[in-house]
């Protein structure tokens, strides 16, 4: 069997209605064929299986579920958002249970060091729901390490203009490369003589730029829709895209496709239904 995010949308077009309808994202049935791995309020909350016998299809994506009874993207708790990763950056030592679930699923993980990352969103506006499938690259307009080390200068600015904390070029130029990677956050740090261990962690939040559900940034994801957005860097990607929809369901005559701009980052390729 044929697995891809691409099977993984017709999974979520084919209950369409069920998806609109419980109470939690999370609740929904998702096809378990289709699936190397699923657990609940960490990333990945899903994995898709590795494809081995079409060579269309890689498999092997990452999917997180973000649900809110609002038109506001919920917050991005401990991961960052991004369009791809590093799968031995999710699947950190033997004791994984992302590694122990992959493997127990038939994936050989390392075949596929770098996994494309989407995420799964649905908004509720009193009775009407938008449900989006979109590619993490929607909110990585720039690379994470220049976020946060841009986002920690910002500290040391704010701590030098109000005499707190003086610093020369060459110091903060440091400071803010030891701070450019999540995982210098990551980590419990243990204290001598403490009594608690002190792990910080980074929350990130859309702005209205980055949040597909907001009517004025993106007024074509209309209510009461499922959509399936992808990058549309040229027209070549686009054919591609094509070529796998038309794969997976039999008449894409039953989908508006459209482009849409994001306000960062480009153009993305959507595949909308009513729901």
């Amino acid at each position: 069997m044929s697995s891809s995010i691409y099977h993984f949308f017709k999974n979520l077009v084919e209950n369409k209605d069920a998806l609109k309808s419980i109470a939690k994202l999370d609740d929904f049935a998702f096809d378990e064929n289709l699936l190397s791995c699923k657990r609940g309020g960490q990333f990945p909350d899903l994995a898709i299986r590795i494809c081995k016998t079409e060579e269309l299809f890689t498999g092997g994506e990452l999917v997180e579920l973000k649900d809110s009874k609002s038109y506001t993207v919920s917050s991005f708790n401990s991961t960052i958002p991004t369009g791809k990763k590093e799968i031995a950056k999710v699947v950190k030592g033997k004791n994984s249970e992302v590694l122990r679930q992959m493997i127990e699923a038939g994936d050989d993980v390392l075949t596929l060091p770098e996994r494309e990352v989407f995420y799964l969103i649905r908004g509720r506006r009193k009775e009407n729901c938008k449900i989006v499938l979109v590619h993490g690259s929607f909110f990585e307009t720039i690379k994470v390490s220049e976020l946060i080390a841009k986002s920690f200068s910002q500290v040391l600015r704010e701590s030098m203009e109000s005499g707190q904390a003086k610093f020369d070029d060459e110091t903060r130029g440091v400071l803010e490369t030891l701070f450019s990677e999540q995982t210098s956050f990551s980590k419990v740090r243990n204290v001598e003589n403490a009594s608690v261990k002190l792990r910080f962690r980074i929350m990130t939040e859309v702005k209205a730029e980055g949040n597909i559900l907001n009517q004025k940034k993106y007024p074509q994801i209309l209510d009461n829709t499922l959509n399936f957005i992808l990058p549309s860097h040229d027209e070549d990607e686009d054919h591609l895209n094509l070529d796998k929809m038309n794969v997976v369901f039999d008449d894409l005559n039953s989908f508006g496709i459209f482009h849409i701009k994001h306000h960062f980052n480009g153009n993305f390729i959507v595949f909308q239904q009513p729901i």
